[in-house]
């Protein structure tokens, strides 16, 4: 059976991390051997998810809990697509990590790959749990074990600070999806999915147990604003550590979510549509407005996963609004658009990061501002970053422009809402999603051309050097992801068809499968898509103007320094740089920021001009809750004295406290 293999996948996983605790500090065996065997088992995983889509759901009891509680896990269509996800990125990400993990990482390298192969075991758990008690114990393992690669260089207290701050909001989140469960049990004692499924809760406690899980789900996704662990856990990490959350992790809380909202709960009220819309669209906006003035690569990258995710569960709210008036086929082209969009962000997501490893690693530069020209020194890693920032830009015909328009049709061709304020919301929010596409396409330019284009910044960036054999291996295999997501969208989007019937009734799979060079979404009269037909295009258009230019200019060719608006000196300080890019959005966008100055006076020697953007969010409730906790804190510790007999008095009072309360 496909569950079986899983887990005997999710085993192999766990004894290859185990041996690499047995040999600790042998980094080449660990690199060389470890890592790419993981890589095989991720896509192994990918095979056996495949073959497990269309199947029938399985179910298995492992006695691997307490006597009384075993885990229970189960292997349906949204699980398999899940575990089709983990599987298909963690390939690139692994064979990448067996050139990328090195000396000095801070963590020894079988410890780092014991934390790392249990990390994928876990998310992969988390995927099959049919249990609240299995689901709980694989989330608190994937936070701790995805918290110690966070903190992988431990000696730099900024990344302590960071992993801590992770953990906290890993946490808080569990909490949350804990009482959620709590209340979907109904009062019954057994915390399976199968008695959840069967209860049928009133809507106030469908309604409770749905915010619930939006808070825990979202504090893991980085929905805003409980998104503040994001942009710091992020470029702490090493880089495919940020790959595997960005790309993989923040899809488990997707996936939470999903499961809560169409399968547990049944049929979702409408308002909870209308509120996780509002709440993806805030993060869609707030995190790609941040993402276009970050003057740090990885900062920026995690800002954008902000805006992906917002884009994900702007998705899941309106497929939950046309579910909750049981328009079917609607609720399947948003469901499928949500779906696409997953697999796509784990691909090219995690393209970006380990190419930001990559660079970090031949220049030890994270500063925009002290990168440039790159593609000159790194040519292999400058082209694969770039097919992923067009991906993330959503550019067809490459796999980020596919679940971008599908999201774009189920707003756009949306049939008329029962509701005149829903009517009128759905074009704003269309708007909303098309300038949140256009400002991700005007970060991935800024990123790219920040790094890679013009002169460089640093005379040290002459000595960078291109990837190695498994890092440009795992990046190969991500860029393939990307194309093949973009020129074959019919075929996955007919795999999809076995996710979103059972969730929400209807799919697309017999509406695409009608024409093998179109995608028609809606029908051919509303709008369709050609991706081969697209790139065929763009493949006779340049090469018809290479053809005109060789007739016309015969080959000659003529090299002249740019026009530099009559200055004399042209050298790197006239470039653009990261800042400059970012300015015209820190204007436009203001409110967003809390931006503070440091101006220099007409007496100060060597003048500086300091310009930090910081996040309003973190000053207007964490620092007040911190400083709350704090302050109890230190209240609380006015009862540590240090002396026995003030603690012997404090157990009289209590005594003497619970004689009286039970007399009364």
């Amino acid at each position: 059976m496909p569950l079986d293999w899983i887990l005997m996948l999710v085993l192999a996983w766990l004894l290859i991390g185990s041996a690499g605790v047995l040999a600790l500090r042998r980094l080449t065996l660990v690199a060389r051997l470890l890592f790419p065997a993981g890589g095989l088992v991720g896509l192994l995983l990918l095979v056996a998810a495949a073959l497990a889509l269309r199947e029938a759901p399985a179910s298995a009891v492992l006695p691997l809990g307490l006597p009384s509680l075993p885990f229970h896990f189960r292997l349906d269509s949204l699980a398999a697509f899940f575990l089709m996800v983990i599987g298909a990125a963690s390939t690139g990400i692994s064979f990448f990590a067996a050139g990328y993990f090195r000396r000095g990482e801070g963590t020894p390298p079988g410890l780092l790959c014991l934390e790392y192969h249990v990390f994928l075991a876990s998310m992969v758990l988390v995927v099959l749990a049919d249990d609240a008690y299995a689901f709980m114990v694989m989330w608190e393992t994937m936070a701790l074990s995805s918290f110690f690669l966070v903190i992988a260089n431990h000696r730099l207290p900024e990344i302590r600070r960071a992993g801590y701050l992770y953990l906290l909001m890993a946490h808080i989140g569990a909490i949350g999806i804990l009482l959620c469960f709590g209340v979907l049990q109904a009062n019954t004692g057994d915390y399976t999915f199968a008695n959840m499924r069967a209860q049928h809760l009133s809507p106030f406690w469908a309604s409770l147990a749905f915010l619930l899980a939006l808070f825990g789900f979202g504090a893991k996704a980085g929905i805003v604003p409980l998104h503040v662990w994001l942009p710091e856990a992020h470029p702490a990490a090493p880089s495919p550590v940020s790959a595997l959350m960005s790309g993989i992790m923040l899809k488990t809380a997707i996936y939470g979510l999903l499961r809560v909202t169409f399968d547990l709960l049944h049929t979702p009220l409408w308002w909870w549509g209308v509120l996780l819309l509002g709440l993806g669209l805030l993060s869609a906006l707030y995190g790609v407005v941040f993402a276009a003035v970050q003057v740090d690569m990885k900062r920026l990258l995690a800002y954008s996963s902000i805006e992906n995710i917002g884009l994900l569960v702007a998705g899941i709210g309106l497929a939950a609004l046309f579910a909750a008036y049981g328009m079917h086929p609607m609720a399947a082209l948003a469901l499928t658009a949500v779906l696409y969009h997953s697999v796509s962000h784990a691909f090219f997501k995690s393209l970006l990061f380990v190419a930001t490893g990559s660079v970090l690693h031949a220049t030890r530069e994270r500063s925009l501002g002290k990168l440039g020209g790159l593609i000159r020194f790194m040519p292999w890693v400058a082209w694969m970053t770039l097919i992923g920032a067009l991906t993330s830009a959503g550019l067809p015909p490459l796999g980020g422009f596919v679940p971008e328009w599908l999201l774009l049709q189920s707003f756009l061709f949306t049939p008329g809402l029962p509701n005149a304020f829903l009517n009128m919301l759905v074009p704003v929010a269309a708007a909303l999603i098309a300038l949140v596409a256009a400002l991700a396409g005007y970060t991935m330019v800024k990123f790219f051309g920040v790094i890679f284009l013009g002169q460089p910044r640093e005379e040290k960036l002459s000595q960078a050097h291109d990837a190695g054999f498994w890092e440009r291996l795992g990046m190969l295999w991500l860029v393939s992801g990307c194309v093949a997501l973009g020129l074959f969208p019919v075929p996955v989007i007919t795999l999809l068809d076995a996710v979103t019937r059972p969730l929400v009734g209807a799919g697309l799979g017999a509406a695409v499968s009608g024409s093998q060079w179109l995608l028609i979404p809606v029908s051919l009269e509303r709008a369709s898509y050609g991706p081969a037909l697209f790139l065929l295009g763009v493949a006779v258009s340049l090469a018809l103007a290479f053809a005109l230019v060789r007739a016309f200019y015969h080959g000659r060719l003529r090299r002249a320094p740019p026009w530099d608006c009559g200055y004399p000196w042209q050298n790197p300080r006239m470039q653009d740089t990261a800042e400059g890019f970012g300015q015209p959005i820190r204007e436009i966008f203001s409110p967003f920021f809390r931006i503070e100055r440091s101006l220099p006076t007409p007496f100060d020697a060597q003048p500086h001009y300091r310009v930090s953007v910081g996040d309003h969010f973190w000053h207007w409730l964490y620092l007040p809750v911190a400083r709350l906790v704090e302050r109890l804190a230190r209240l609380i510790g006015l009862l540590q004295r240090g002396r026995i007999a003030i603690y012997l008095l404090y157990s009289f009072v209590t005594l003497i406290a619970v004689l009286m309360v039970v007399k009364r």
